[in-house]
């Protein structure tokens, strides 16, 4: 599984941190920025480059991150194909995939720390697509309305 993480300054500390926990742990991760912390950068420069990275399909999954996670979330979901939640519980970070096929998950670096981001980045790849019964209907109704 290929993964993009980015964010603004507000997420810049725990980007960095799961890029390397997760570089660590031998996982296939791409680091689309901030690469320098600027105070004045803007969360929808980040949100929109990772979105359309995942979108175009050069990454299976995608993790932003911001202050709260909302306005990152906000923002990659103006992408087609991506389907981006803000998550603080393991329950929502690997139900938003089996149930709702997320692909990008967004977090609020003011809202956790870092050992609940491993636990939900966890949550979030080890999760896969049910693809079958109601889901799927869903999953096409939400095409649907994308289009």
């Amino acid at each position: 599984m290929k993964i993009a993480i980015a964010s603004d300054h507000g997420g810049f500390e725990l980007k960095n941190f799961l890029f390397n926990w997760l570089k660590g742990n031998n996982f296939d991760i791409t680091d689309l920025g901030n690469k320098v912390y600027d105070k004045e950068d803007d969360y929808p420069d980040f949100a929109d480059k990772l979105a359309k990275y995942v979108s175009s399909g050069k990454a299976d999954r995608g993790i932003v991150i911001c202050g709260s996670g909302v306005g990152a979330c906000v923002a990659a979901n103006k992408t087609k194909g991506v389907r981006a939640c803000v998550c603080h519980d393991t329950y929502s970070a690997h139900q938003g995939v089996e149930h709702d096929d997320m692909n990008v998950l967004c977090l609020g670096a003011r809202v956790i720390g870092d050992e609940l981001a491993k636990e939900l980045v966890t949550a979030f790849l080890r999760a896969a697509f049910i693809n079958e019964g109601r889901f799927k209907r869903r999953f096409e109704k939400l095409s649907k309305l994308e289009k």
